[in-house]
C-alpha cells in the first residue's frame, strides 16, 4: 500500500485537551476516525502521536495527504 486511504475530503474538527497524546491515523481506514484502531497493520502506515500543547479545536487532516502533519493544510482541495 503507497497510499493511505481518502477518509474523507474534509478536516474532523475535534475538540483536545493540552497534554493528552493523540494516535491520528495514517493510513485512513481506521473505523475511529481522525483516531487510529489498528487498521493499518499490514499497511506500511502507523499512527503519527499528537500531544497539542493548548486544549481547544483541532482540524485534523481526513483526506490523509496533508503537507501539515496530522493537521489539515487544505490538500483534500486538491485531491
Amino acid at each position: 500500500m503507497n497510499e493511505p486511504h481518502i477518509a474523507q475530503k474534509s478536516p474532523y474538527i475535534v475538540e483536545v485537551e493540552a497534554g493528552k497524546t493523540y494516535h491520528w491515523c495514517a493510513c485512513g481506514r481506521s473505523a475511529n476516525q481522525p483516531f487510529c484502531d489498528g487498521s493499518h497493520k499490514g499497511t506500511g502506515f502507523s499512527p503519527k502521536a499528537f500531544t497539542p500543547q493548548t486544549s481547544g479545536k483541532v482540524a485534523f487532516c481526513g483526506c490523509k495527504h496533508s503537507g501539515n502533519g496530522v493537521q489539515c493544510d487544505g490538500t483534500h482541495a486538491r485531491l
